[in-house]
């Protein structure tokens, strides 16, 4: 059974069941933006598992092959530039396409990201779909994690 429904793209047509997308880990200290975001992307047909914080993360991408990463910057312990700076540090993951999603928006604050590997830099507040868009055209230009 597929849904229709408008996506993002501001197209409309069957919403690809959660599991048949690419796989996305988003990574936000905060409870409600976190949940938002993986109801969210489901509904674009991504298939989406969250994290709570960096070490959690951490985690998750040395068992799970992930497309991209939606990341926090400010969270409790390790900052969300550190840990860009690690994923681009590790020979397995240092193609996945990674996107700050943050309230730090000043100049400098996305200077520092995207210096730290980061392939984009959103701020809070975001509209979702404009998140969708930036994601399908990362993922559109790198075929997702290029190994």
């Amino acid at each position: 059974m597929s849904m229709v429904e408008p996506r993002a793209n501001g197209r409309s047509g069957p919403v690809a069941p959660a599991g048949s997308g690419r796989h996305i880990l988003v990574v936000d200290d905060d409870d409600r933006i976190r949940e938002l975001l993986k109801e969210f992307l489901s509904r674009e047909g991504y298939r989406v598992t969250g994290a709570a914080h960096a070490g959690a993360a951490r985690r998750m991408v040395e068992l799970i092959e992930f497309d991209l990463i939606v990341l926090d910057v400010m969270m409790p312990g390790e900052s969300g530039f550190d840990l860009t700076t690690w994923i681009r540090s590790q020979a397995a993951l240092s193609k996945t396409p990674v996107l700050l999603l943050t309230a730090k928006g000043d100049p400098d604050d996305r200077i520092e990201g995207l210096s730290r590997g980061a392939d984009d830099y959103m701020s809070k507040p975001f509209d979702p779909r404009e998140l969708a868009l930036r994601i399908e055209a990362i993922l559109r230009r790198t075929g997702g994690k290029l190994m």
